[in-house]
């Protein structure tokens, strides 16, 4: 399956997604919006049914529209005539049964003599409790001389539970969504690493049959009658197989190195040596590709000799590589307060911001394409990083597209 295919699929499954989402949502809230209609018409009935009560037994006229809604969990009903406590709680409770209202609320009966809501209680449908409650707050009107109010305190609550079915079944969606959303996931990564790894052969293919071929080359000629009569000419193949199979035992030991560093395995053999003399050490086959400014007046240090040869060795070849025809590296050192900072810095074509951070991990290269136009199998500067991450250093990237990068490395040091 192509990238373009993925990308389709995963744009389209993404939009899938959304829209599932906002369906349930929205029909949550239709539904939602029904059961207020519906609460709403039946507290209206059911209290006109007990204003009709109330004034056949107080033998006044009922009015035409004797309930109004003042809030959404506030009902003012009103009586034209004094009302009995116990005689409306019994009304109200039969009423709100009968339609089918099971659910707590609050009653309080206006005093006109003394302007305040004398009575209040808290009652319920669901069992027999009677609780007094304040009606400090409540809304008031001076509409009607007598009239009573109920507010619905746990309306919120009754709606979510006479849909319950609908959020479960919400949930549900959402939990497959989820999941489906997770295995789309684990799709596209496995595609990455599966990129990522047949990259990985391809490049350290390359890399290991390019000494290979050389030292077959080199075996060749050394294999030659001739070449015993050609001193100069058999010393010179002589070092190009020594200098091939340093090539492939650093290939390997770096990726031997890397696979302990995953397990948290890689062992340091600290020694305290001079970084001096190993820097001129490593730069000495470079000749005149790379100078080397040595500017620090301390140079003792505590680390790991091998890993530390090859980790300067690792952006001294990076430095090279992307470089243009005639690179300018140099190998900086320098102190900085009780540290020695030792930079390696090109002119190259440097590092795109959005893949500065990117480069230090393992098996990422940056993309030029299907041309393979660097060497190198991508692990490079992710070793770096694991060695100054085991030493306890700091390493910093400073780059910028067509400038160059300057990579340095931070060693604590102690001075006797």
């Amino acid at each position: 399956m192509s990238r373009r295919t993925i990308q389709s699929l995963t744009v389209f499954s993404a939009l899938l997604i959304i829209g599932v989402v906002i369906t349930q949502i929205y029909w949550v809230k239709q539904a939602l919006d029904l059961r207020h209609r519906q609460f709403n018409q039946n507290a209206h009935i059911a209290l006109q049914d007990v204003a009709g009560k109330l004034a056949n037994v107080c033998g006044v006229m009922q009015t035409t529209n004797p309930v109004e809604q003042l809030s959404p969990e506030y009902f003012l009903v009103n009586t034209n005539a004094t009302t009995q406590p116990e005689i409306l709680e019994h009304f109200i409770k039969d009423s709100f049964q009968k339609h089918n209202l099971i659910t707590n609320f609050e009653i309080g009966i206006y005093d006109c003599t003394t302007n305040r809501i004398r009575y209040g209680m808290s009652l319920s449908t669901k069992n027999s409790e009677k609780i007094p409650t304040k009606t400090t707050n409540w809304i008031k009107t001076d509409k009607y001389p007598y009239y009573f109010g109920v507010r619905f305190p746990e309306q919120e609550t009754y709606f979510a539970g006479s849909i319950s079915g609908a959020i479960w079944s919400s949930a549900l969606v959402l939990v497959a969504v989820s999941f489906f959303a997770y295995a789309l996931f684990v799709i596209l990564r496995q595609k990455q690493l599966s990129e990522v790894q047949r990259d990985f052969v391809n490049n350290m293919t390359h890399e290991l049959q390019t000494p290979i071929s050389t030292i077959r080359i080199a075996a060749d000629v050394l294999n030659s009658d001739n070449i015993v009569a050609q001193p100069q000419r058999h010393k010179r193949y002589v070092q190009i197989v020594q200098d091939e199979i340093l090539r492939l035992q650093g290939q390997v030991e770096m990726v031997l190195s890397m696979a302990k560093a995953e397990r948290d395995a890689l062992a340091l053999q600290k020694e305290r040596l001079d970084a001096r003399q190993m820097i001129e050490s490593i730069l000495l086959p470079y000749e005149e590709k790379v100078r080397f400014q040595a500017n620090a007046t301390h140079y003792l240090i505590e680390a790991d000799p091998f890993h530390l040869r090859c980790m300067i060795s690792n952006l001294v070849d990076n430095a090279l590589k992307y470089s243009d025809d005639v690179p300018d590296v140099v190998v900086e050192t320098y102190n900085k307060g009780n540290n020695l900072v030792i930079a390696v810095r090109d002119q190259g074509i440097g590092i795109a911001p959005e893949y500065q951070k990117k480069v230090f991990n393992q098996f990422f290269r940056i993309p030029y394409g299907d041309v393979h136009n660097v060497k190198g199998f991508g692990i490079g500067l992710s070793y770096v990083k694991q060695i100054v991450r085991a030493h306890r250093w700091h390493l910093a990237l400073e780059s910028a597209l067509g400038k160059g990068s300057t990579f340095k490395i931070t060693i604590p040091q102690k001075h006797a």
